[in-house]
């Protein structure tokens, strides 16, 4: 997901250690991509921002690697029902993860409009500099011009007769 940064959109590619693409989007600002992986060894995440190259970019990726162990041991080794206790468990660490991924959620979005709200503060800075140059240069602008009417200008040597 793209957090902060020109359109919010930047192009992916993800490959595999034989070089093979296995997903590659262009100009997106939020996409998923489930994948489990056949081959050992590194795959290579490339997020470009080519098509943007005066904006900075924010991205947020997050990426799961095996499955989840199961939450009691002997969970996996029988096929009966479970306790009333072991019930409660699960349904826990179920409502836990969900408050995981809004934590996730929440944190996205307050990243987001922390980055909204620092763009905003300099933009507001750099008008109220401005306003503050004009409103000098008025200010002394009306001061000479009110200047201008109350002082006498005389023809002549400026000497006075008698």
């Amino acid at each position: 997901q793209v957090i902060a940064g020109g359109h919010y959109d930047v192009d992916c590619s993800v490959e595999d250690p034989n070089g093979r693409t296995l997903y590659k989007e262009a100009k997106k600002q939020y996409d998923s991509f489930p994948h489990r992986a056949e081959v050992e060894g590194v795959y290579t995440f490339c997020f470009s921002n080519e098509f943007s190259t005066f904006s900075h970019k924010t991205i947020y990726f997050d990426f799961q690697v095996g499955d989840e162990p199961p939450i009691l041991p002997a969970m996996s080794n029988r096929v009966t029902a479970l306790t009333q206790m072991e019930s409660a468990c699960v349904t826990i660490h179920e409502a836990l993860n969900a408050v995981i991924d809004s934590q996730t959620h929440y944190r996205l979005r307050e990243a987001q409009d922390r980055s909204r709200a620092e763009d905003l503060n300099s933009r507001v800075s750099y008008w109220s500099v401005g306003e503050t140059f004009i409103l000098f240069v008025v200010s002394v602008g009306q001061v000479v011009l009110l200047k201008s009417f109350f002082t006498e200008k005389r023809p002549g040597s400026g000497r006075a007769g008698t």
